[in-house]
C-alpha cells in the first residue's frame, strides 16, 4: 500500500519523497525533535559552520587593488 502524500509545498523536490499523513500531535513532536537535534548539532559544530561561511563570504568579496578615489561611486 502506497503512503498518502500530503503535498502542501510548491517545491518540486519536497514531493520526491513520499510522506505519510500524520496527526497534528505527531507533526509537532517530530518538528520539535528536529529542531532539538539541530540545536545540539549547532552547539557542537557552530564554530566550524560560522568559520566556513565567513571564509566563503571573504572569498566572494571583490577587492579593487587600484581604487580611484577621485571617481564618485555613482
Amino acid at each position: 500500500m502506497k503512503p498518502t502524500q500530503q503535498a502542501t509545498s510548491t517545491d518540486p523536490h519536497a514531493q520526491a519523497i513520499p510522506m505519510p499523513r500524520l496527526s497534528d500531535d505527531a507533526v509537532i513532536q517530530i518538528h520539535d525533535f528536529i529542531h532539538h537535534v539541530l540545536d545540539l548539532f549547532e552547539a557542537r559544530y557552530g564554530d566550524q559552520i560560522h568559520r566556513f561561511y565567513a571564509n566563503l563570504s571573504r572569498d566572494c568579496l571583490i577587492e579593487d587593488t587600484n581604487p580611484n578615489l577621485d571617481d564618485p561611486p555613482f
